[in-house]
């Protein structure tokens, strides 16, 4: 439960965002990504790898560096008795490098929230796309048992949210049920069936509303965009600029970065030449408010 609206929460000195997920040493996937983006924007960042990766698998195989279950836990428990715990105002967990970090992860999640009830849990669900899960059932299953059971935002896509709740998503009444039945009281699902031809919809389902925001498709999008945008989301978010406002400034962003990006050839997200779309998209993104069938008892 989210319990100081959304668009209050601006301040004049910008909370520690913690982020839990993946590194890569060389791209912008994970938390090379979301890191970035949110250094950008002003937020100190507190920074958690649960797997050290070369590249993104896409780009080949690569050596995984997974940290020894003694050890993660050992560090999860350091930063569990930080005193500055009270300084982070959400947390960003995604792409785990095993089952058992989940338990963990969730652990610190949970100390979070105690050293300051208003920080918010937004749990990107990193498992799999359209070609099926890339993780290990098990890694998938624990992520959903341990992370999005406790996240107040979920940010999945359109195969994650038809894993994680065993329901069909072909339409934009599909996700919005689907959504509603994940658990999270607000859910953002990335790649959500869009209305318009070669559009890509970002649909926002709230306990009061639910908002897509659509723009042009780009084929072949580098990797990493759902990385970046969950934590585009959540920046906007702290700022204060609602619900509605972070959703289309997140959206017009990632889709100008990639736009950007496939125009230069880049099979990466070029986050470090195209600052300034981070910073202040010029990208058109279209919002609308979607007007729920009435539930039937």
């Amino acid at each position: 439960m989210i319990g100081t609206p959304m668009s209050s929460r601006q301040s004049a000195s910008p909370p520690a965002i913690l982020v839990v997920t993946s590194q890569v040493v060389s791209g912008a996937v994970g938390g090379r990504g979301a890191v970035f983006v949110l250094e950008r924007l002003g937020f100190p960042v507190w920074f958690v790898p649960t797997i050290l990766l070369p590249w993104h698998p896409g780009h080949g195989r690569g050596t995984r560096v997974v940290p020894a279950d003694e050890s993660f836990s050992a560090l999860v428990d350091d930063l569990a008795k930080s005193e500055s715990l009270g300084g982070i105002g959400a947390v960003i967990t995604g792409y785990l490098g095993d089952a058992g970090q989940a338990a963990q992860v969730g652990r610190l999640v949970d100390a979070v929230k105690s050293a300051n009830p208003q920080a918010w849990h937004v749990c990107d669900p990193v498992i799999g796309d359209a070609g099926g899960l890339y993780v290990p059932e098990p890694t998938a299953a624990a992520i959903r048992e341990e992370l999005v059971a406790r996240a107040d935002i979920a940010t999945p896509n359109r195969f994650e949210l038809a894993w994680l709740t065993g329901c069909e998503v072909d339409t934009e009444a599909d996700a919005i049920a689907a959504a509603r039945a994940l658990g999270p009281e607000r859910v953002l699902v990335t790649s959500s069936p869009a209305l318009r031809r070669n559009s890509a919809c970002n649909l926002l389902v709230g306990p009061n509303a639910v908002i897509a925001a659509e723009h042009g498709l780009v084929p072949d999008a580098p990797h990493g965009t759902g990385d970046v945008f969950s934590a585009l989301f959540t920046a906007r978010l702290l700022e204060g600029h609602g619900e509605e406002g972070a959703l289309k400034r997140a959206a017009a962003s990632t889709f100008e970065l990639v736009a950007r990006s496939v125009k230069q050839g880049s099979s990466e997200l070029l986050l470090h030449s195209e600052q300034g779309s981070i910073l202040g998209p010029m990208a058109l993104v279209s919002s609308r408010r979607v007007l729920e069938k009435p539930r039937i008892a």
